[in-house]
């Protein structure tokens, strides 16, 4: 992995340079971005992309980033392995992501590894070496896959060691997640909905995905509304309960303290809140790899109820994957987030005949 320090492009490159404004025609977004001012974007929610293609022999990107801890991917003529990262400073910075390149065409993938708490950053577009220029952007993939989910969905501590602490934000990577890996393996584009530490009935702050959901911007518990009639999937992953399973069923913070069938409600609920929003996606609830699907634990069987309720009521479009505990306690590593992108990929593939 290619680390990219905090270089300001430089004056020389910024007097002779190409600058490629954020409502270019040649920018391929995707998620939910905040376009409310379209010389502005405001990305905000793990996973956000900003793709195209280009001539010229250097690339630099300016971001705006609202808090400084925010970081980026950049992914250079489809090398997916070797992410060149921006570590994003507070306030307006211009990144230097490559020179030197060869004449003639080039390709980049800008996505944020990390979520709505690191803040919001405004992407102020892209800089290319005098003479170069913006191209046709990339196809948009037809197929479309969004998932519902907590620090497992956003790739919380992904790359942190075996043995270390998994809450540094330069350690999450939502690009290497399950959810990531499973929509890349699948030919679809993603909406990574999801937030570390969120719950259906109660979250480590005081907002749940219930609140959370329907948000355009990602940063907290506010009054944004995402469209949803501008993007319809034809798959939806929710993966939720795990901090529920911690917070109710292990600590005992939520008075009075919820029953099984109120937890099975509560659920069902929030998957209803979705169906009612996508009537024809393929639903596919899931739970795990952490300790919520240990043997013995109740919280798969609350998912299992729910759905059979739903389709009880003539939901046939829904179904369930379930993530095994593997005996690892901290938020699943690469290998685990790979064990259960194979896993879901292979169900979502025989089910949609993908």
């Amino acid at each position: 992995m290619r680390r990219l320090a905090c270089a300001l492009l430089s004056a020389a490159l910024l007097h002779a340079g190409v600058h490629v404004a954020p409502d270019d025609k040649g920018l391929l977004y995707t998620g939910r971005i905040d376009f409310a001012r379209p010389g502005a974007p405001v990305i905000t929610w793990p996973n956000t992309t900003v793709a195209g293609n280009f001539s010229g022999t250097s690339l630099a990107v300016t971001l705006d980033d609202a808090q400084g801890r925010n970081y980026f991917n950049v992914f250079l003529d489809g090398d997916l392995a070797s992410p060149l990262i921006i570590e994003a400073a507070r306030g307006t910075q211009t990144y230097v992501v490559a020179s030197g390149l060869a004449p003639g065409r080039h390709s980049f993938l800008i996505t944020k590894r990390t979520e709505g708490e690191e803040g919001a950053t405004v992407f102020r577009g892209l800089e290319l070496a005098d003479g170069g220029g913006m191209l046709a952007p990339p196809a948009r993939p037809l197929r479309r896959i969004e998932f519902f989910g907590d620090s497992i969905t956003s790739g919380m501590g992904i790359e942190a060691p075996l043995n270390g602490r998994d809450d540094a934000p330069r350690d999450k990577n939502s690009w290497l997640s399950y959810a990531a890996v499973t929509a890349r393996d699948l030919g679809a584009e993603l909406h990574q909905t999801s937030q570390s530490g969120i719950g259906i009935m109660i979250s480590w702050f005081p907002f749940t995905m219930p609140d959370f959901y329907d948000q355009l911007s990602a940063v907290g518990d506010n009054d944004t509304r995402w469209d949803f009639a501008g993007w319809t999937p034809d798959v939806v992953v929710i993966n939720l309960l795990q901090n529920d399973s911690w917070l109710i069923g292990r600590d005992h913070k939520l008075a009075p303290e919820p029953t099984a069938a109120q937890r099975v409600a509560a659920y069902e609920a929030f998957v209803r809140r979705i169906r009612a929003l996508y009537p024809k996606a393929t639903i596919v609830c899931t739970l795990g790899s952490m300790e919520a699907t240990r043997p013995g634990s109740p919280w798969p069987g609350y998912v299992t109820s729910a759905v059979a309720h739903l389709r009880r009521d003539g939901d046939r479009r829904i179904d369930t994957v379930f993530f095994p505990f593997t005996g690892y306690t901290a938020h699943p590593r690469l290998k685990q987030q790979r064990d259960n992108a194979a896993i879901l990929t292979a169900f979502i593939r025989r089910k949609m005949g993908w």
